[in-house]
């Protein structure tokens, strides 16, 4: 997406188009063509919104007015579109692989047990790492924490030191599921 930035007399046009009552396409399309500029519809509303003209308040209706039908009356005539010669079938009934309703999951399940290196970081900060120096996270899990890292001196060929290249890599441990059967099922996924 590419950053405009609006000259003062292109803001200017636009607030006095939007209080004319043009809608936003009308108002990009008169700028683009007085200044010959290339404003989308969306960048007419959104630099209105930072102005403080307003985007929910329609000064016309967008659709066409429809006549009043009692509530308890007949029901009003479908609109047949000048396309088409026939109506279209309408299903009244919903298709069953169509509404997918949640599932209760009630059944007490066990969390799944984390695995941890035997390692006591250094807890260095982003700006305190130099190079070879383990970068595995710690913390930074709630709004507010801070984030530091291992610190150790890093296994060759890797951004980890020896033992949190291995907790994240263990094969046999990686083989295994982290969620058992109950939680995939709970979650849907299973």
């Amino acid at each position: 997406m590419e950053a405009t930035s609006w000259l003062p007399e292109h803001s200017a046009a636009l607030r006095d188009l939007r209080i004319r009552g043009m809608s936003y396409s009308q108002i990009a399309d008169t700028i683009n063509a007085r200044f010959n500029t290339a404003y989308t519809r969306y960048a007419a509303l959104s630099r209105g919104q930072r102005m403080g003209l307003g985007y929910l308040d329609r000064l016309e209706p967008s659709l066409p007015d429809l006549p009043d039908w009692p509530d308890n009356g007949p029901e009003p005539p479908p609109k047949a579109h000048p396309r088409i010669d026939h109506p279209r079938e309408v299903r009244t009934e919903p298709r069953a692989d169509l509404v997918r309703w949640p599932q209760v999951f009630s059944a007490r399940l066990d969390l799944p047990e984390l695995r941890c290196a035997e390692v006591m970081p250094r807890h260095l900060s982003l700006l305190e790492l130099q190079s070879g120096d383990c970068r595995y996270p710690y913390g930074g899990d709630s709004e507010g924490e801070m984030m530091t890292f291992c610190g150790h001196p890093c296994r060759p060929g890797s951004s980890y030191c020896a033992p949190h290249f291995h907790l994240s890599r263990d094969a046999v441990a990686s083989a295994k599921p982290v969620l058992s059967a109950d939680w995939l099922r709970a979650v849907g996924a299973g």
